[in-house]
């Protein structure tokens, strides 16, 4: 399981600086984000990344369990991979009802 942590920004969140935790399927990345003690709810399907926010204490877990470290390159590119095959994806899907299959699939 490869489940990775950005590095902590502060967004002007009200819970202080923070980051995402993204994995290399959408599978570990809600069995991670059980293990951190987040809710599905928080859980965010977007196309630029399907990702969770993390606190700073959440962070620092997530590095406990295992969560890899990556600077912004190495983090954006896993980004851009996940949104090559999301539109890849999408692009092959010929009907309309493909295509909401295809983002089911990829933003679940």
């Amino acid at each position: 399981m490869s489940v990775y942590v950005d590095q902590l920004r502060d967004w002007g969140w009200r819970l202080g600086p923070s980051c995402h935790l993204i994995a290399d399927t959408n599978d570990e990345l809600h069995e991670f984000a059980a293990k951190l003690g987040l809710t599905r709810a928080w859980f965010q399907a977007k196309s630029s990344g399907p990702h969770y926010d993390l606190t700073a204490s959440k962070r620092a877990l997530a590095v406990m369990l295992g969560a890899l470290e990556l600077g912004d390159k190495p983090f954006h590119e896993l980004l851009r991979a996940w949104r090559k095959g999301f539109m890849d994806a999408m692009k092959a899907a010929t009907t309309e009802e493909e295509k909401r299959a295809v983002a089911a699939h990829w933003l679940r």
